[in-house]
């Protein structure tokens, strides 16, 4: 959420950061403004009648006290009294309307956010590595590991049972996703990084306060009858655990690892990446969070995209860095960058991981501060960052790790933690 008092200190300011968004980001400013002004009118107006109500209560005490008939001063509190109440009731749908005005407000772009609205329009910031050269004609994961290959994800038995977008995971995958998510959980709690499981269904509060309502209300799957929903990634109950809180500076920054199921419908994306497990409704994810000191967020994205870079290169990806381009955003994100890796069977960058500096506007939303020794209570700033999924991730270590028998070999990094050296069968 923005902050109330710097729209209406710097609206232009706010309305021209927006506006790179594109769309209809910054229509919100001036709405908020309208609805700003006649609150400020009616606050004005209640505020005059609860004076008036004050005086009129004196008065009528005061001539009771002189035995003087006080009928015309009890009608008059009782004016001010309807009054009164028709003005806060005014008052109280005014801030609702404003309410809905702000969660819909994005987070204004990063002055370093490239100008458009698509992955095409997100600017390379460094390519890491060679592309992989095999010699022999590559495969894609789902040719090397699926019902024709290996037989270790099944897709087709998935979609008798759930649908589309769903999968059967098998055998020796099973365990290199074990080795990978236990690997990277061991890695990162070494860097600090408190290892957490949290809750994958979450109220709404949740879900608005970390800005993924409105905007993408539609990828989410709902259980009504609970009013809970299903997060698409940690990041959601990594935000919201501690909502409300008041932290020490002392306590900042603080480091978590949520290993998490993550859920998402796809809305929206029929006909597009439908084979193999590149995109689903259903997957793993290891998740970096941080909550930091507003004056250090931007050389803490720095350091979350760092250690996303070390995860990319031990397992022995070539990639690039990509910054995001401001219409490609989501709502919470100032600036976001995305690790791209070469997919040998697709011949081409797709994402990898993702990291974002959501700077104060989830705080806000979750009332999340931290104060300064003999200082007044500040947001803090938040931060999110993927490091394995069991989808992408292990897609690229699959045909990374092709073989020309058709067996796939693993990086000897996860060995300790599990994974079979060469995959070659279901056993």
């Amino acid at each position: 959420m923005l902050d109330a008092k710097l729209i209406r200190s710097d609206p232009d300011g706010v309305r021209t950061a927006l506006e790179r968004r594109g769309g209809e980001a910054a229509a919100g400013v001036d709405r908020f403004l309208e609805l700003d002004g006649e609150r400020r009118e009616l606050l004005q107006q209640v505020e005059t009648a609860r004076a008036e109500r004050n005086a009129a209560a004196r008065a009528i005490a005061e001539a009771k006290g002189r035995g003087d008939d006080a009928a015309a001063e009890i009608a008059r509190q009782s004016e001010l009294k309807r009054s009164q109440s028709e003005g806060e009731e005014a008052l109280a749908r005014i801030e609702a309307a404003i309410g809905e005005v702000m969660v819909t407000l994005p987070n204004p772009p990063h002055p370093s956010a490239p100008v458009g609205d698509s992955e095409d329009d997100a600017e390379v910031v460094r390519v890491h590595g060679e592309r992989p050269s095999f010699s022999f004609p590559p495969k894609d994961h789902l040719d090397l590991a699926g019902p024709g290959g290996l037989g270790l994800i099944d897709p087709e038995r998935a979609a008798r049972v759930s649908g589309s977008r769903f999968h059967y995971l098998l055998g020796d995958l099973v365990r290199l996703e074990f080795a990978l998510m236990q690997w990277g959980m061991t890695r990162l709690s070494g860097r600090g990084f408190v290892p957490v499981i949290p809750p994958v269904l979450v109220k709404r509060e949740a879900m608005e306060g970390t800005g993924f309502f409105p905007e993408a209300e539609a990828q989410v799957y709902a259980l009504s009858s609970d009013e809970l929903f299903l997060v698409g990634t940690a990041e959601v109950p990594l935000a919201s655990m501690h909502g409300g809180e008041l932290l020490s500076e002392d306590d900042l920054p603080l480091h978590y690892v949520g290993f998490s199921s993550c859920f998402r419908r796809e809305a929206g994306a029929a006909g597009k990446d439908t084979r193999g497990i590149f995109r689903v409704h259903q997957f793993d994810k290891l998740e970096l969070f941080s909550y930091c000191h507003p004056e250090r967020s931007w050389d803490e994205q720095e350091s979350l995209l760092a250690i996303e870079e070390e995860i990319a290169q031990e397992l022995g990806f070539h990639y690039r860095v990509v910054n995001v381009a401001a219409g490609d955003l989501g709502a919470s994100a100032a600036r976001k960058f995305d690790i791209e890796v070469w997919l040998p069977g697709q011949e081409r960058y797709r994402e990898l991981t993702s990291c974002s500096n959501c700077t104060d506007y989830q705080a806000r939303r979750l009332n999340i501060r931290f104060r300064a020794e003999g200082g007044k209570p500040q947001f803090v700033h938040m931060l999110n960052g993927t490091a394995i999924t069991s989808s992408r991730t292990l897609l690229a270590l699959i045909e990374y790790g092709q073989q020309e028998d058709g067996s796939i070999a693993t990086p000897a990094a996860l060995h300790p933690f599990g994974a079979p050296a060469v995959i070659s069968s279901t056993a």
